[in-house]
């Protein structure tokens, strides 16, 4: 039997555009009104999440830049699991490469973040790998944005954590997700499930696909899977 939910969120619980798909919200407040945690995973950043999982009406747990960082309830003390430091090393050299191109980069929220970096896809990000070849660094390409995180961290990694932290199993979990940053989450997770727009790898990794893709496939897999959910 599982005992929460862990669903990312660009591409998985909105449409093309990024707008929330307000059938998700309504599945998910469904879930927390009967007890079952939900916990949203994603690539942006700590202050983000915590205004998405009170809009959307979660109990607060989220895992945010892609692993990097997680927090238990609107309570709890934010956890860095990722190095920065790698990261800004990292973000320098490519700065200084696309400089001598006369390209500035247009980076995300760097304030904000505590252990990933990201910033617009508007350089190739197999350039990107390219220029980090060799370095103790991960260049994500999320389909919204480039992230550079250090190596080992990832939204399975968070999981185990968290679920740890939470006195449960990352076998616990039923997770969503559409990204192949999400394929770690996939695979640690008790059922990991991806919808129509995910990527081959990411099809690959999950136990089932839905038919239906973004916000209208994430409800199909919890209408779905709702019978394994069991409230703590």
């Amino acid at each position: 039997m599982l005992k929460a939910l862990l669903t990312d969120v660009d591409g998985t619980i909105t449409d093309s555009s990024r707008r929330i798909n307000t059938c998700a919200v309504d599945c998910i407040r469904s879930l927390v009104d009967d007890g079952i945690e939900v916990v949203l995973a994603s690539g942006n950043t700590p202050c983000f999440m915590d205004a998405l999982c009170k809009m959307v009406g979660t109990n607060g747990t989220f895992i945010a830049e892609n692993g990097g960082v997680y927090r238990i309830g609107f309570t709890g003390p934010l956890r860095i699991t990722g190095d920065q430091a790698i990261c800004r090393a990292a973000l320098e050299m490519v700065q200084d490469y696309y400089r001598e191109k006369g390209i500035e980069l247009n980076l995300y929220s760097p304030t904000y973040r505590f252990a990933d970096l990201a910033f617009a896809r508007t350089v190739p990000v197999e350039e990107v790998r390219k220029i980090l070849s060799g370095r103790p660094v991960q260049v994500i390409d999320t389909g919204y944005a480039i992230h550079l995180q250090s190596e080992g961290v990832s939204k399975g990694t968070a999981l185990v954590a968290l679920a740890g932290d939470m006195g449960l199993f990352p076998q616990d979990f039923f997770a969503i997700g559409d990204g192949e940053n999400d394929i770690q989450m996939l695979e640690k997770a008790g059922r990991g499930v991806t919808i129509a727009n995910a990527p081959p790898k990411t099809k690959a990794a999950a136990s089932d696909v839905m038919e239906d893709g973004y916000g209208t496939g994430f409800v199909q897999a919890v209408k779905k899977y709702r019978s394994y959910l069991r409230a703590r």
